[in-house]
């Protein structure tokens, strides 16, 4: 199965998430913590304290699925804060397993007048 990446919201959770947890404890934390919608059919994205260990929750018509990639060297870029963590596109989720830290990237600016 194939998740097509530009057709769903992808959601990070910030900070650490214990990720002895499997899809019901997620799922759990996707509707009281996140205060998302786990049947919706979107990704919902967890890493755990050492940042080595990505899972990823969605629905899928009938059934949730649980991806799960663990890193032999290097770690995670992943935000701390809420006001960090932002919905993610495709392309951010592939930078994200390619360790590009766009967390931390220039920000858009926006001006009304120059002077």
């Amino acid at each position: 199965m194939t998740i097509n990446l530009n057709s769903v919201k992808i959601f990070v959770r910030p900070g650490a998430t214990d990720l002895r947890k499997a899809v019901n404890g997620l799922a759990v934390i996707i509707e009281q913590q996140m205060e998302g919608k786990p049947f919706s059919g979107n990704v919902y994205l967890f890493c755990n304290r050492e940042r080595k260990l990505l899972k990823a929750v969605w629905w899928d018509r009938n059934g949730f699925w649980l991806s799960q990639k663990r890193l032999e060297k290097d770690k995670y870029p992943w935000p701390d804060t809420r006001e960090a963590a932002r919905e993610l596109s495709g392309e951010e989720l592939s930078m994200l397993l390619a360790g590009i830290d766009f967390f931390k990237a220039h920000k858009e600016l926006y001006y009304k007048k120059v002077s």
